[in-house]
């Protein structure tokens, strides 16, 4: 399943701040049963806009980590919310089918 959610940096906290303490975090939740990997996209046009996304086995696996099992985790995830607007935007299931276009 994947859970994809928008971060918005407010004033002062930059995309690359914000980045790089995604990726100490993503570091430990990565050793979590379950967890498939991480991404972060720049919106085009909105350089302060990421797109987040996490890549799980299934939506159980997800809710069952644990952010508070690591301090380190624990500080990112709360300056995360003091520094940026974050907005869910869903959790979806991997597709039962694909359409791929065929390659010529």
């Amino acid at each position: 399943m994947k859970f994809i959610f928008e971060v918005r940096m407010k004033p002062g906290y930059t995309v690359d701040e914000y980045a790089e303490a995604w990726i100490r975090a993503s570091e430990v939740i990565q050793r979590t049963p379950g967890a498939l990997g991480t991404r972060l996209h720049r919106k085009i046009g909105e350089p302060d806009t990421l797109l987040a996304i996490a890549s799980w086995e299934s939506k159980a696996a997800r809710d069952a980590k644990d952010d508070n099992r690591d301090q380190m985790v624990k500080a990112i995830l709360e300056k995360h919310a003091r520094n940026c607007e974050i907005t869910l935007l869903g959790e979806f299931e991997e597709p039962e089918w694909v359409v791929l276009p065929e390659q010529g």
